[in-house]
């Protein structure tokens, strides 16, 4: 019984497998022909998030704490929890994915994030 099934995934994966081909190559061929076009300078978005996520998790807490709590949209992220969720936060910030919460700034806040955790390196 167990070879049979075996045997059956066997004969639907090979038969698959020309099905799957087919459709990455015309996933490539659907590519822009300039790859460059689509790309949107790093100065225009704002900055990095990953950079800033692990500028900020490399941080002293209360460097950290501070900085979370002067941009309204990561402060309110963690209010959502209450005082368990600062102290989730305090024990886990060096491991939290800051990084979607970042990504919901829009440009002149990320640009301020990025200028207090540069700040905030400085004065360590």
């Amino acid at each position: 019984m167990k070879q049979r099934l075996l045997c059956l995934f066997i004969c639907l994966g090979s038969a698959l497998q020309p099905a799957f081909a087919s459709t990455s190559d015309e996933a490539e061929l659907a590519l822009p022909t300039d790859p460059t076009a689509s790309i949107v300078p790093a100065s225009e978005e704002g900055p990095d998030s990953r950079q800033m996520e692990k500028d900020l998790q490399q941080l002293p807490w209360k460097q950290a704490r501070s900085i979370i709590q002067s941009v309204p949209k990561l402060k309110a992220s963690v209010d959502a929890y209450g005082p368990l969720g600062w102290q989730f936060v305090e024990a886990n910030y060096q491991h939290y994915h800051w990084k979607k919460n970042i990504d919901k700034l829009d440009a002149p806040k990320k640009r301020e994030l990025a200028e207090l955790i540069r700040k905030a390196e400085k004065a360590r």
